[in-house]
């Protein structure tokens, strides 16, 4: 107990001591005021009582809060990295903040995308954003670009900032603003999470390569993945344990995610014959990035066509065939065991599609008096994989389809009720 008391004693004089100097700082600056003049001319008063702490971190000091308030910045995305990112920006003092998303705030983003809230659900998140950052701090300034990135505008909107953090969330716009940012010479921060990862690199800075010279060719749309495949805000876990809390509340068991070790990756150095930074120019023109990578920021979740036309069915029949309870009709939903326990429609069984093989034989116990099996998944697209699998397993032997755009189809034509997620 006397040793912890010692170093409560020692934590409470520092900070007396830090007090003090902040006070001298703020007794300099009213007496050079009286005087005619300030300590700099850079800095207002307020700015030393909001920025002090910061201030007097060595290497940082009043240099470093001046390079902050004459720094601008763009972010790219209002989500789930945007958020916290402009947050700290803003509390830093960072003088101009550009923020540019087109996309409207909803009810499934609240839980990671902390600056937005009930209130502004259908609010744009740019507009929704700067509401929140001028409560935290009114100083900046803030511009809002309510709009979609794209070759059109890119070259002209980040042109106006001398940074840029790329927060997105498809690699499509991650292509575009790596590109601008060779071509106009800006230093790009690039940021992603997925699940209970995250990562961050500093691209075009120093010497070093672009997105380019690691990524050459966009990854097939098939293996892309998103925020719609679970994530978390991971800037909350650092300070506070929360993993450690998640895992006592829950009684989930240990998942080695969760011990957040940290890895620092070098990177290899630029492709001599990369298309972009092997030859920048500010006159060349951006290509069509949605159509080269198969996707636009736009259409994330991209939709799949394997089945005939006849091997599909709408909502509107699978509705009819629950309504009427059609004798030997099996409702077999192949999500994850996590998205079946969210949500799922009465009746349904569950065979996740990575245990489909593993199934076969269990299944066709059930099917044994079925005349049809409709299977069923999130977005109409796991269930096409997995028709073909069981008509290529079962032959002939019961009739096998899958319903057209699955679960969020069914919440937009049939149950607006049915959860959205």
């Amino acid at each position: 107990m006397d040793s912890h008391d010692s170093e409560v004693a020692a934590l409470r004089a520092q900070v007396k001591a830090k007090d003090g100097e902040i006070q001298r700082l703020r007794q300099a600056l009213s007496h050079q005021q009286a005087l005619g003049g300030v300590i700099d001319a850079a800095l207002s008063s307020d700015d030393v009582s909001r920025y002090s702490r910061q201030m007097l971190l060595p290497g940082f000091g009043v240099q470093g809060q001046k390079a902050l308030k004459s720094a601008s910045v763009l972010i790219v995305g209002a989500g789930g990295l945007g958020c916290p990112c402009a947050a700290y920006l803003a509390a830093a003092g960072v003088g101009r903040i550009g923020i540019i998303d087109f996309d409207a705030v909803e009810t499934s983003n609240l839980h990671r995308q902390i600056l937005h809230s009930e209130a502004k659900v259908g609010l744009s998140k740019v507009d929704s954003l700067v509401i929140a950052l001028r409560q935290l701090n009114s100083q900046p300034e803030y511009v809002q670009h309510c709009a979609v990135l794209d070759s059109s505008n890119a070259l002209d909107v980040i042109g106006r900032y001398r940074v840029v953090v790329d927060a997105s969330d498809n690699a499509a716009t991650r292509y575009l603003v790596n590109d601008a940012c060779v071509r106009l010479g800006r230093p790009l921060v690039s940021g992603s999470a997925l699940r209970w990862e995250g990562q961050l690199t500093v691209y075009g800075h120093g010497g070093g390569p672009c997105y380019r010279c690691l990524f050459p060719q966009p990854p097939p749309t098939t293996t892309v993945t998103n925020c719609s495949e679970g994530a978390w805000n991971f800037l909350y876990f650092l300070p506070s344990s929360g993993c450690h809390w998640l895992h006592a509340s829950t009684g989930s068991g240990e998942n080695p995610d969760w011990l957040w070790r940290w890895r620092q990756v070098a990177l290899r150095g630029k492709l001599p014959d990369c298309p972009v930074c092997s030859n920048p120019s500010a006159e060349a023109t951006l290509q069509d990035y949605a159509a080269w990578c198969g996707m636009g920021p736009a259409n994330k979740c991209c939709g799949i066509s394997v089945l005939p036309k006849e091997l599909r069915i709408s909502c509107q029949d699978l509705k009819d065939r629950l309504l009427r309870k059609q004798p030997g009709c099996l409702l077999l939903d192949v999500r994850p065991e996590c998205q079946f326990e969210m949500c799922h429609l009465p009746g349904s069984i569950n065979v996740p599609f990575e245990e489909l093989d593993n199934e076969l034989s269990s299944l066709e116990g059930r099917i044994a008096d079925a005349a049809e099996v409709v299977v069923i998944c999130r977005r109409g697209n796991d269930s096409q994989l997995a028709v073909e699998k069981l008509r290529q397993a079962w032959k002939q032997a019961v009739k096998v389809c899958d319903v057209r755009g699955g679960l969020e189809a069914w919440t937009k034509t049939v149950d607006p009720s049915f959860p959205s997620y």
